[in-house]
């Protein structure tokens, strides 16, 4: 498989003040095309300094990231939210839906960015909720929704732009168990259709879904193990 991210040598530090704070120091990975991976690691262990950085949210002090080829590091302000509306799908533990709009509107935001007709924004949209499991509530409003319905939205959101990547930052946090189990079967489900995902979680039990887990601890990449997934569907068939 192709890779679609690779991190060489990348440290980030913070200047805080007169304090420099070395959030990740020399870390290297890469992901393939149609991976699903977990990052995980305590709270200040750099796995959201990481995140961040894969999702064009910031640029690495040194080192280099290279996103479908591209080195992230080279580019401009416009050309980073070009990459991210283009080739990056966010989801958040939040939601982060506007409240007086409607999941379909919700999901079609990226493609107002992109300036998209509205035709194929309506469709691509409508094509993206049936995905997720939510045809026929593309004209509910959140707070008609329940939290995993609005998780789902969120990941329409996502998809909608075809991405090359997923993050995922903590998207279960906000859920209960059976409804977490309902999310990460949908996450699994868009995996085997080729998507790559990449999910920050501090569940091991969350993370037991994802085929890879990296750790973090104190800026380091600690561990990185190739996992056998535990299945979703499986899981939701035998809670109560």
């Amino acid at each position: 498989m192709s890779e679609v991210v690779r991190l060489s040598e990348v440290a980030k530090v913070y200047s805080m003040g007169e304090e420099r704070v070395e959030a990740m120091k020399g870390v290297s990975f890469s992901v393939s095309r149609g991976e699903f991976v977990s990052i995980m690691g305590a709270s200040g262990s750099g796995k959201s300094t990481c995140m961040n950085i894969l999702g064009c949210l910031d640029v690495p002090s040194a080192g280099r990231y290279l996103l479908d080829g591209v080195d992230v590091g080279e580019l401009s302000q416009d050309e980073l939210a070009r990459i991210r509306n283009e080739k990056l799908g966010f989801v958040f533990q939040g939601f982060n839906l506007l409240p007086r709009t409607s999941a379909r509107e919700n999901v079609e935001l990226p493609l107002v960015y992109a300036r998209m007709p509205a035709s194929q924004r309506r469709a691509r949209a409508l094509a993206a909720l049936e995905r997720v499991g939510l045809k026929g509530r593309e004209g509910h409003f959140p707070n008609q929704l329940s939290g995993g319905q609005q998780q789902r939205v969120a990941i329409a959101r996502a998809l909608v732009n075809e991405p090359s990547i997923i993050l995922a930052d903590e998207p279960t946090g906000n859920l209960d168990s059976r409804t977490t189990v309902e999310i990460m079967n949908i996450f699994q489900e868009l995996n085997r259709q080729g998507i790559t995902i990449i999910m920050v979680t501090h569940e091991p039990e969350v993370a037991d879904f994802t085929g890879r887990h990296i750790i973090f601890r104190d800026g380091l990449l600690m561990s990185d193990t190739l996992h056998t997934p535990k299945s979703a569907s499986l899981a939701a068939e035998v809670s109560p």
